[in-house]
């Protein structure tokens, strides 16, 4: 009979971290190399046929590709060469944040490497990096800072007040809330998964008339939850991309 102090509560620590398989790999390096890989092998398998008619995988990812390309690309940032060429990025980080986010719900690993801050902050840093750097290119140096600090239409006395609010704004908050969003969405996607996981192994007691009803409660809550963070999953990418999107799309048009 499983009581429920056999079931321990996940600390922290045990959520988050783990001893290292070997030196400098833990199962968070393990997801995010796996991630890195099935989206390769996936793109890779889509785009080899190119069969006039599309079927299986080649189907799927160019119906993935025309989204990334149309619904985000295209409506957000417009048609234009400079635009465009961004579609192949922003299709590989949308896939590259949903597998690393899905694995949250995929055993045995049942963690989203997005759920460690050093991902989230090392991809909106590079978001970062792309919309200065591509203003920068689009508009010139000082166009493109002149657009951002001192935008048009503004009585100048009032740059005194609005000049350091976009600059906070726009180069330190905007990678700021991208991070944040990200990781945290799926931290507390992860730590509710993991707990009601716990609860329901505790009260799964086939002998107790009282606490079975609330472990089957409990389990049919945690199957709900998993297709819920499916969903968080691919939210949460879409939305890192098409953030992503608007403030190039801004680089490239101006502020």
């Amino acid at each position: 009979m499983l009581l429920a102090h056999d079931i321990p509560i996940p600390t922290f620590e045990e959520l988050f971290e783990w001893p290292e398989i070997v030196p400098w790999v833990t199962k968070y390096v393990v997801i995010v190399i796996l991630a890195a890989v099935i989206a390769f092998v996936f793109w890779f398998a889509a785009g080899r046929r190119q069969a006039l008619v599309p079927k299986g995988v080649q189907s799927i990812g160019e119906s993935l590709y025309q989204f990334i390309r149309n619904d985000i690309v295209v409506d957000v940032m417009g048609e234009s060469k400079a635009a465009l060429k961004y579609v192949p990025y922003l299709t590989t980080l949308f896939s590259f944040i949903f597998l690393c986010n899905v694995f949250e719900i995929i055993p045995p690993f049942f963690f989203p490497a997005t759920s460690r801050l050093a991902l989230p902050l090392v991809l909106a840093l590079l978001t970062w990096f792309i919309f200065v750097i591509q203003g920068i290119v689009s508009q010139g140096v000082g166009h493109y800072f002149g657009g951002v600090l001192f935008p048009a239409g503004v009585p100048k006395p009032l740059y005194l007040l609005l000049t350091p609010i976009e600059f906070v704004s726009v180069f330190f908050v905007r990678p700021l809330t991208l991070m944040v969003r990200l990781f945290a969405n799926l931290v507390a996607g992860h730590t509710i998964v993991t707990l009601m996981i716990v609860f329901t192994a505790a009260n799964m007691d086939f002998a107790d008339p009282i606490r079975l009803p609330i472990g089957v409660v409990s389990l049919a809550g945690g199957v709900a939850m998993f297709g819920f963070e499916l969903f968080v999953s691919a939210i949460q990418a879409f939305v890192f991309t098409i953030l992503t999107a608007v403030y190039i799309g801004e680089s490239i048009h101006g502020h």
